[in-house]
């Protein structure tokens, strides 16, 4: 089960069932096509982690905070040297 919730207002805003054979990578996508997000923030946890995820979110207008784990290791380099402040001189 895929929840989104509004947690300032501290509702939860729908849900989607992850079927028998498949887990939340599936289920995500089909509960943001139900939501109207635009101008939110959206936060997923490491399991939604996919440029589809992220496209969607995109074209529903709204912005998106991703978890970035050591098993996608190309991802993770990049978004290290990113944040990481150059030493100084």
């Amino acid at each position: 089960m895929v929840s989104a919730f509004a947690v300032e207002n501290g509702l939860c805003l729908g849900q989607s069932l992850c079927s028998e054979k498949s887990n939340e990578i599936t289920a995500i996508p089909q509960l943001l096509e139900l939501l109207i997000i635009k101008g939110c923030s959206v936060t997923i946890d490491a399991m939604g982690c996919h440029t589809e995820i992220a496209q969607q979110i995109i074209a529903k207008e709204a912005d998106y905070i991703l978890a970035v784990k050591d098993n996608q290791k190309e991802l993770h380099t990049q978004v290290q040297k990113c944040l990481t402040l150059p030493s100084p001189q």
